[in-house]
């Protein structure tokens, strides 16, 4: 699995110009799953997420979690994160995961960060969306379920 993870003031999704979620202060969560994910990474992801020190304490180091600020999650299933780009100018999403299997691992991710005492919100699984932020900071980083750096 992999991940992008926003820090943001707010963010939604649009679907055909409705908003179908929205959240506050908190994280945007873009979200790949590859064919060869499973329980293992979902569980990885969901502690590394809840427990990343991303948000500014009193002194303003880095040093809070989303659950010490109160802040939501709203977790977008993104495909195109296993695009590979490395042959041609097309991306070959070959490592994708077919929609039945990644959608069940985004639905369990989402269960898993709310056991984690963090609301979410979703996007909608295999629609066209517009994603509408304000990455506070900016902070972004990439998380992978698995070696690859």
């Amino acid at each position: 699995m992999r991940a992008v993870i926003q820090r943001v003031s707010w963010a939604r999704v649009l679907v055909g110009g409705e908003e179908v979620s929205r959240v506050g202060r908190g994280l945007l969560v873009l979200l790949g799953v590859s064919k060869e994910d499973g329980p293992e990474d979902l569980a990885y992801l969901a502690r590394k997420i809840t427990n990343l020190r991303i948000f500014e304490d009193e002194a303003g180091k880095l040093n809070l979690s989303i659950k010490d600020v109160g802040g939501e999650i709203l977790l977008v299933s993104n495909f195109t994160l296993y695009g590979d780009c490395r042959r041609g100018n097309r991306p070959s999403f070959d490592k994708a995961a077919p929609p039945e299997k990644a959608e069940e691992l985004y639905l369990n991710l989402a269960s898993k960060l709310e056991e984690g005492g963090v609301p979410v919100k979703l996007g909608r699984f295999r629609a066209m969306m517009q994603v509408e932020l304000v990455n506070d900071g900016p902070v972004t980083l990439l998380l992978d379920s698995k070696k690859v750096f």
